[in-house]
C-alpha cells in the first residue's frame, strides 16, 4: 500500500486522517483518499521496456529480452499459436531418422532446398570448393540473416527466435546429407546417388580427409540442430510469458 497523504491531493487541506483506507475522505472537500491514490497509480506512465533490464537499447541483453510496454492482444495470441505449431512440428522433425534421410520427405525440406541451391550460385565466384560448400552455407545463412535482421533492425526478439528455430531446422536438414557421404543412399536432384550425382559432402569431406568420420559429424550436426531448435522454442516461450501480463486486454481489465 502507498504511504498516506499528509496533504489532500485535490484541495491541499491538512492535516488528514492517519488511516486513509476506504471510505476515509478529506474533511474539507470530501474526496475519497484511497480512490485518489488508485487514480494516480492507473495514470502513472508505463515504462517502454522491462525495468529489470538494461535501458540501453543496443545492449545485447535488452535486444534479446525486449518486452514492449503494451502488447496487442491479437498479435500475442497469434504468436502463441505460431510457437505452439512450431513446437509440435519440432517434435516430428527432431524425431526423424537422419541415418535414412527421412528429413528429405518433410515439407520444410523444399524451401530449404531452394536456399541450398541458391547458395551454390551465390558462392560460385569464390571457386569450386566454396561453390560446393555454398549450398550448405546458403541454407544456414538465410535463417541466420533473417533472425539477425528481426533482432537488430526490427527489435523483435520473438521474430528472431523463429529465425533461430529455422536455423536449427536447417542444421537438422543438412545432417542426413553429411551422414550419407560415407555410404551414399540418398537420391539427389540429379536423380543419381553419391559421387555420380554430385554429392556435396562426399567431395567436401574427401578434400578435408574427413570422409571416414562423416557419419559421426552428421550425427553431431543432428544433435546440434535439435539443441538449437529447443533453445529457440525456450526463448520464444520465455518472451511470451513476459508479454502475457502486458496484453492490452489484460491491462484494460486491471484499469
Amino acid at each position: 500500500m502507498s504511504s498516506p497523504y499528509t496533504r489532500c491531493p485535490k484541495c491541499g487541506h491538512q492535516p488528514l486522517p492517519i488511516k486513509q483506507a476506504l471510505p476515509t475522505a478529506c474533511p474539507a472537500c470530501g474526496v475519497i483518499l484511497a480512490k485518489v491514490g488508485q487514480g494516480v497509480r492507473r495514470t502513472a506512465p508505463v515504462p517502454d521496456a522491462d525495468p529489470d533490464l538494461p535501458r540501453d537499447d543496443t545492449h545485447w541483453t535488452t535486444l534479446l529480452t525486449r518486452i514492449p510496454a503494451r502488447v496487442d492482444a491479437l498479435s500475442f495470441w497469434l504468436r502463441v499459436a505460431i510457437l505452439t505449431g512450431l513446437a509440435l512440428w519440432s517434435w516430428q522433425l527432431i524425431g526423424m531418422n537422419y541415418r535414412s534421410g527421412e528429413m528429405g520427405e518433410s515439407f520444410i525440406h523444399r524451401p530449404i532446398l531452394v536456399f541450398h541451391e541458391a547458395g551454390h550460385i551465390l558462392f560460385m565466384p569464390l571457386g569450386h570448393w566454396m561453390m560446393v560448400l555454398g549450398g550448405t552455407l546458403g541454407q544456414l545463412l538465410m535463417p541466420a540473416i533473417l533472425a539477425g535482421a528481426l533482432l537488430l533492425k526490427n527489435r523483435d526478439p520473438f521474430g528472431a527466435a523463429v529465425g533461430l528455430w529455422f536455423f536449427g531446422v536447417s542444421l537438422l536438414d543438412v545432417a542426413p546429407y553429411m551422414f550419407d557421404a560415407l555410404q551414399p543412399q540418398l537420391m539427389l536432384l540429379s536423380g543419381q546417388v553419391g559421387d555420380a550425382g554430385g554429392h556435396d559432402w562426399i567431395y567436401l569431406f574427401s578434400s578435408l580427409g574427413l570422409l571416414a568420420k562423416s557419419q559421426l559429424i552428421g550425427g553431431l550436426t543432428h544433435k546440434l540442430g535439435a539443441l538449437v531448435v529447443l533453445l529457440a522454442l525456450g526463448w520464444g516461450t520465455w518472451l511470451l510469458r513476459r508479454q502475457y501480463p502486458r496484453r492490452e486486454d489484460h491491462v484494460r481489465q486491471e484499469d
